[in-house]
């Protein structure tokens, strides 16, 4: 295969392959040659590649409105956001283009939450091991030391402590007054597909509400049926104020969400955040696609009998 990548950013280790189509959990390379896809895209085609519903809708809206950006009403925007709250509870949320962005929004939130609070210098309580994403505000939150070093230096605010260890956050002692928030993955992925104990997110509950502080769940990888139910949380019993979700919500197509609920669904107003491209037509119309047919198509209660078989 012939290098053709030096003018881009060596960001990646590119393996020696180049697909030209896909067809559900398979895709064929530009010599024709079938791969099962087990990295789904890095945890985006939840649906598998060329998914009918999602082509067609797709395909669809392409030919009639891509872009008009946020100063308009964008009806599949809130038809996507009319879903989301129907399956989680959440009373509003901000789109955006992926987890990253996701995390960053919940980050502005909290902070906005703190601030009013008369906190000068909100903290969110992270764990080690977690993964936020890569910009600066998510990748001060993440606990990968190694992705960590050289970007310093990072955003300050952020108090790391082990998983599943609740006396950790109890003997924090001084910080724990400027507090706002708790953010954890269910299920730290990047962590090495660690789930946090039913128990501990419960407990986690229990202290963001009676300190008030948010509590903020990342379902980016877990989300969007890909342990069995929309989000990970229904199974726990345990509701988040905030919830992050991207990847497999536009099973191919960018698109991020923060959803909230409650004191912080009320932080953020006009001019506070926002999103060029977040939760335009054309993704939104994918997102549709995707929790339509992850309602009708039986796919959830599969995706949890399958869990139990790997």
């Amino acid at each position: 295969m012939p290098d053709s990548n030096h003018a881009i950013m060596p960001t990646y280790g590119r393996l020696p392959v180049t697909f030209s189509h896909g067809e559900g959990a398979v895709l064929y390379d530009t010599d024709g040659r079938a791969y099962l896809d087990g990295v789904s895209g890095i945890a985006v085609t939840n649906l598998g590649h060329n998914h009918p519903g999602v082509t067609a809708a797709v395909t669809e809206q392409a030919s009639r409105l891509v872009h008009t950006s946020n100063l308009f009403h964008i009806r599949l925007q809130e038809r996507v956001a009319e879903m989301l709250s129907e399956a989680t509870g959440m009373d509003n949320m901000f789109f955006c283009n992926s987890g990253a962005e996701a995390n960053e929004a919940a980050i502005k939130l909290a902070r906005r939450y703190g601030d009013r609070k008369g906190i000068a210098q909100p903290k969110m309580i992270v764990l080690d091991g977690a993964f936020h994403g890569r910009t600066i505000g998510a990748l001060s939150a993440t606990g990968n030391e190694k992705i960590r070093q050289g970007f310093g230096p990072l955003l300050e605010g952020f108090v790391r402590v082990p998983a599943n260890d609740l006396p950790a956050i109890e003997q924090l002692g001084e910080p724990l007054a400027d507090v706002v928030a708790v953010m954890v993955e269910p299920i730290q992925g990047e962590g090495g597909i660690k789930p946090l104990a039913a128990d501990y997110l419960k407990s986690l509950r229990d202290m963001c509400t009676a300190n008030d502080w948010l509590l903020i769940f990342d379902e980016v990888q877990t989300g969007n049926g890909r342990c069995g139910s929309t989000y990970l949380f229904e199974q726990l019993a345990v509701v988040p104020d905030v919830l992050l979700t991207a990847k497999g919500l536009g099973n191919g197509l960018p698109i991020g969400v923060c959803m909230a609920r409650g004191a912080a669904a009320q932080q953020l107003g006009p001019g506070d955040h926002g999103s060029t491209y977040g939760g335009n037509p054309l993704c939104c119309a994918a997102a549709v696609a995707v929790l339509t047919a992850l309602k009708e198509d039986n796919l959830m209660p599969q995706a949890e009998i399958l869990r139990h078989h790997l």
